[in-house]
This record gives structure tokens, sequence and C-alpha cells, in this order.
């Protein structure tokens, strides 16, 4: 793990420039890596493991994000 940040349905969602409640979906539906963290009943993503996601997505292979 190379950014010790954790990220949230927000910095997810920018990073791939959708609204939150479009990552919360993907979760919901099994489409989104499980956390790295539980806070407070809150998930968390390592940067490099929504990294990771994103180009394992079929749309987005060879497509920089």
């Amino acid at each position: 793990m190379t950014d010790r940040k954790l990220w949230s349905y927000k910095e997810i969602a920018a990073h791939i420039r959708v609204q939150p409640d479009t990552v919360r979906s993907y979760r919901k539906h099994g489409l989104l890596p499980s956390p790295d963290h539980v806070e407070g009943g809150k998930p968390y993503w390592h940067p490099d493991t929504v990294r990771a996601w994103v180009a394992s997505r079929p749309r987005n292979r060879g497509r920089r994000e």
C-alpha cells in the first residue's frame, strides 16, 4: 500500500466520476470490493484497493481514470 489515507464512498465516487449513491449501489449489489476498514459502521477502502478494482472492471480495461 502506497497511500495510507482511506477512501469513503465520496472519494471513490470522485475517482470514478459518479455520484456517491452509485458507489453505494455497487456495494449493495456486490460489485465493489469488501471494505479494508469499517469504523462506526462506515466502510472505507485503501486507494490501491479502489484502483485495482477500477482496473479490473471490464468496461474500464485499458482506460485510465
